[in-house]
């Protein structure tokens, strides 16, 4: 009786384990038939340098130089301002200077005065007639100011090139001098004055 039970699950065991080899045989089989041996190519890519059998020839000189990207007008500048000012109002993030619209040969130096804060300089744009007080660090369209003297602002000013590059100059913007109209206004209130002080 103990050898009929090992005898029925003996036979399981082993139909089950022969199962097992067949299959694994014929997956082994059918993965070498479907590998085929493909020639190996070997090609040389050039696209890095030079192809070293042919003869040198010297680069051509390209007739197109790198120039400076064209500005957009104020208007277009303005509108991307007030568009970058809503996107940080909704970020809740602090709003953009509005000097970034503005180029840096768009304004002038009216005044120069010492704060708390440090020097600070008023300056008015002249394609829109206001004026802003602004302070070193101040950001620009085209560059930024760096640095306030006595009697000059100092920019540094960067202009994008078409091939992507961008150029950094120093740009000094000294005070406005007072104009004709501006020095005989300061003349007739300097007049009135001393005609009211006299009896």
């Amino acid at each position: 009786m103990h050898d009929k039970r090992k005898s029925r699950v003996g036979l399981p065991v082993f139909l089950l384990g022969s199962a097992m080899m067949i299959a694994g045989v014929s997956v082994g089989v059918s993965g070498q038939q479907t590998e085929e041996k493909k020639p190996v190519v070997k090609t040389r890519s050039y696209a890095g340098g030079r192809d070293p059998f042919k003869k040198y020839e010297p680069l051509k000189a390209s007739d197109k130089r790198p120039g400076a990207v064209g500005v957009p007008s104020i208007q277009e500048r303005i509108s991307l301002y007030k568009a970058q000012k809503s996107a940080a109002m909704n970020a809740r993030m602090p709003a953009p200077k509005p000097t970034t619209a503005l180029l840096l040969n768009e304004i002038q130096v009216i005044g120069i005065s010492r704060t708390p804060r440090g020097y600070a300089a008023i300056v008015e744009a002249t394609p829109i007639h206001l004026s802003y007080v602004i302070y070193p660090g101040e950001p620009f369209f085209d560059g930024q100011l760096v640095a306030i003297e006595d009697g000059r602002l100092i920019f540094r000013r960067e202009t994008v090139l078409t091939n992507g590059r961008r150029e950094r100059s120093v740009e000094v913007k000294p005070l406005r001098q007072a104009n004709a109209v501006g020095s005989m206004a300061t003349a007739g209130s300097a007049e009135s004055s001393a005609s009211t002080s006299k009896p």
